[in-house]
């Protein structure tokens, strides 16, 4: 397990502990915030977030995928040791189809379970993607008193799905009664837009009913007077591309080819003013978010963090270049190059988080549990690999750390130490070279320096064999031998 020297923390002056937002966005590049540098997409909320609070630039996800990041966030466990190691599915793509991937064990102490422990109500609304209906990776088995989302993340690929789960019960989406897949090819573009919103949208998006049912529920828990934990764990911009059409049209100036869905997922008429819109209504529940806190007197009593769960997509209609959505790092979602795991990060929290600061010291998901268990005066679990970043989002200083990634799906292992970044991308042929990059002045990872330093590719090496613990499930090519 990694070990830090911690120095001593900023410490929340005495008084209620604060209530906790945990923003996910799935799928949101380093470079579509506005504030990290997005100039077609307007997101004002995010943006004030950061201006009021701090932006996190060297902060990573949990792994290059969704389900295993997810995992990390909620077990402060690296992906070395973490039960979820990649996007396991146990059916097919059909709506009779078992939902579900691979569940967190019984076993698995997480976020919600360390905050419950404390006297927080807790809560989580949207993709969930750590265990399906019935199972010992349920949210309401794994610490959370309240859920509402998709339980699967194939289900999540439509935005129009026939239902949602509140806790272990359908909920029946209206208008959305006759289900239809989420991946599609057309031939040749429709004869008008209303085609392609009679074919691949319906009566409800979900998005509309999961921000309903996070508002609700958070002010239930104010009304209580009880601290609460709210993970929200939005699918957008996750594909398939769909909005409800009156959303586009602050995008309608946006030059356009419109999508067949050969490159998976739907069609849509308007790419580029689908994604847009995607990403501005999150930025806009982020404001409801922000606006009940206001209402009812919380603003300055509640830590919001707004982040992603990897980088940007590259398929499904997807303009990455038009949107500069990897904000010039190399790579995307499903790589381990800093694309597919550094993400836009904000975080407002009067009294520890100077407002306007910018914090370059490397963090990651799995600092997540702990920071927020001391924040509440609760016990950080043993296993947990993080640390409490209060006194790097105080000071933007902090000890030596490493951070570790691997994801056996495409044989690959990263380390983060100091300024330096190793990779290992090859380990499916058997080839356990690393590369080295001085990501501080190279973040676009062009100039691979191992030969240049072989004391610190040896240390990295190190790093890659101890903190890697092989797992039956997820083996990783060329490292585990049975």
């Amino acid at each position: 397990m990694l070990t830090a020297i911690l120095t001593a923390c900023a410490v929340l002056s005495p008084g209620d502990p604060p209530n906790i937002i945990f923003v996910l966005a799935d799928d949101l590049g380093y470079g579509e915030m506005g504030c990290f540098g997005q100039e077609h997409i307007p997101t004002p909320s995010m943006d004030g977030i950061a201006a009021d609070g701090a932006m996190l630039t060297e902060h990573w996800a949990g792994s290059p995928v969704c389900a295993p990041s997810r995992c990390v966030l909620l077990t402060g466990q690296h992906p070395g040791h973490a039960p979820v190691r990649g996007n396991w599915e146990n059916a097919g793509w059909g709506n009779d189809q078992p939902e579900g991937q691979y569940p967190l064990p019984e076993a698995s102490i997480t976020m919600g379970e360390v905050l419950k422990d404390v006297g927080y109500a807790t809560c989580f609304v949207g993709k969930w993607g750590n265990g399906g209906p019935g199972s010992h990776g349920h949210p309401n088995r794994q610490g959370f008193d309240h859920f509402y989302g998709y339980l699967c993340q194939r289900v999540a690929h439509n935005y129009y799905p026939t239902h949602l789960w509140r806790n272990d019960e359908r909920d029946m989406l209206e208008g959305n009664e006759e289900w239809f897949a989420a991946h599609q090819k057309i031939e040749a573009p429709l004869s008008s837009d209303a085609e392609y919103w009679d074919r691949y949208t319906a009566g409800t998006w979900a998005c509309d009913a999961m921000i309903d049912e996070a508002d609700a529920w958070m002010r239930q828990q104010i009304k209580r007077d009880t601290p609460f934990l709210l993970v929200y764990a939005s699918p957008v911009p996750h594909l398939a591309l769909q909005i409800p059409p009156d959303q586009l049209e602050p995008f309608a100036h946006f030059e356009e080819t419109p999508y067949l869905g050969n490159k998976s997922y739907l069609p849509h008429p308007r790419p580029r003013a689908a994604y847009a819109a995607m990403i501005n209504a999150f930025d806009a529940e982020i404001g409801r978010l922000m606006q009940t806190l206001e209402e009812t007197s919380q603003t300055e009593n509640t830590i919001i963090v707004v982040t992603s769960d990897n980088g940007p997509s590259w398929v499904g209609g997807v303009d990455m270049a038009f949107f500069n959505s990897q904000g010039g790092l190399r790579g995307r979602k499903g790589q381990i190059w800093e694309g597919g795991l550094r993400v836009p990060t904000v975080i407002r929290w009067p009294g520890v988080v100077v407002p306007g600061s910018s914090v370059s010291v490397a963090s990651g998901f799995e600092d997540w549990l702990p920071t927020f268990a001391a924040a509440a005066g609760a016990h950080t679990p043993a296993e947990v690999d993080g640390m409490d970043l209060r006194q790097v989002l105080t000071t933007n200083t902090g000890p030596e750390r490493v951070l570790y990634r691997e994801f056996p799906s495409t044989g690959s292992q990263a380390v983060r130490m100091g300024p330096w970044k190793a990779v290992r991308n090859r380990l499916k042929r058997g080839d356990l070279t690393i590369e080295l990059y001085n990501v501080e002045v190279d973040p676009a990872e062009s100039n691979n320096v191992a030969d240049d330093h072989p004391d610190v590719v040896a240390q990295c090496a190190r790093i890659m064999q101890d903190e890697h613990e092989p797992s039956p499930v997820f083996p990783l090519p060329g490292i585990d031998t049975d």
